[in-house]
């Protein structure tokens, strides 16, 4: 997978609003040049993010999204059991989120997340756990399941309830993603091309990792030890940022690891993954 020539990693958000301060775009070239913030200081619309996407992205990108592009499927056969409208894959969960979104504005799941068919399976603000959420802390992918043996504690896509929730940004997230479907690959629910760009799933703590950054401090938030992290990654240091937040860190970062790792073949074959490759889809990054 060497024949990318830029490293494109985005940390998403699934707030509520015009624009989100959670959003962040790094990109770096080929090589060791150092990641850069796309419009440091813009405050993104997500719908900025797929204009930018799709009229700016540099030719033959490796783009990593910091969201979960599908929900839990293999544990029950199904996303929705007992809902008859339960899609067979994720280009069908897509335009299902979409359809029933469509009156959202700002890409929002809100109309999503609150439909009676749907809600009986996620876990909302206000003690409204749905009666088919599951037991403790919910369902997860067969993907999520793996990162734990990474040491990683991913949270079940389902739970939209507390700071480090994943749910809210990643149903906001497949409304981008069908909007992108058919111009941009997404990896694996679309075949890898022989040229071009492709888009993955990211995970920034797997990233921070591997950029030796301490176990239960996952996000690095002073100029030094970003440094540091870019130096295991083989990158040159980064232009100093007018603000450092988490977002723009971990973009920077997962950037560069992107471009570190991206030629490891194992990554793009972990076992298991033909399993669900068109349903739960995989973070890149995980065997």
């Amino acid at each position: 997978m060497s024949r990318f020539t830029s490293f494109v990693a985005i940390d998403w958000s699934g707030a509520k609003g015009v624009r989100q301060r959670g959003i962040a775009i790094a990109s770096c070239r080929a090589g060791r040049a150092a990641p850069e913030l796309v419009r440091p200081g813009h405050v993104w619309s997500r719908q900025e993010v797929v204009d930018w996407l799709l009229t700016e992205l540099p030719p033959k990108s490796l783009v990593g999204m910091d969201l979960s592009p599908s929900l839990p499927f293999a544990d029950r056969g199904a996303f929705f059991p007992a809902w008859e409208q339960s899609p067979p894959d994720a280009f069908a969960l897509w335009d299902l989120v979409e359809q029933v979104c469509t009156g959202d504005l700002h890409l929002a799941a809100t109309s999503f997340v609150d439909h009676p068919d749907a809600s009986r399976h996620f876990r909302r603000h206000g003690g409204r756990t749905g009666d088919l959420f599951g037991s403790g802390a919910g369902r997860f992918r067969v993907v999520e399941d793996r990162q734990r043996d990474h040491g990683l504690a991913p949270y079940s896509c389902l739970n939209l309830v507390g700071a480090a929730q994943v749910g809210k940004s990643s149903l906001t997230g497949m409304r981008v993603l069908r909007r992108l479907h058919g111009r941009i690959p997404i990896w694996p629910f679309d075949a890898i091309p022989d040229h071009g760009s492709m888009l993955v799933e990211i995970y920034t703590s797997l990233a921070a990792r591997r950029a030796g950054v301490p176990r239960g401090r996952s996000k690095v938030t002073d100029p030094t030890a970003l440094d540091e992290a870019l130096d295991k990654l083989d990158s040159e240091h980064h232009s100093p940022l007018t603000r450092y937040s988490d977002h723009a860190t971990d973009a920077i970062l997962t950037s560069a690891w992107l471009r570190f790792v991206s030629g490891d073949t194992r990554l793009w074959r972990p076992t298991g993954l033909d399993d669900v490759a068109h349903t739960e889809g995989w973070t890149f990054g995980v065997v």
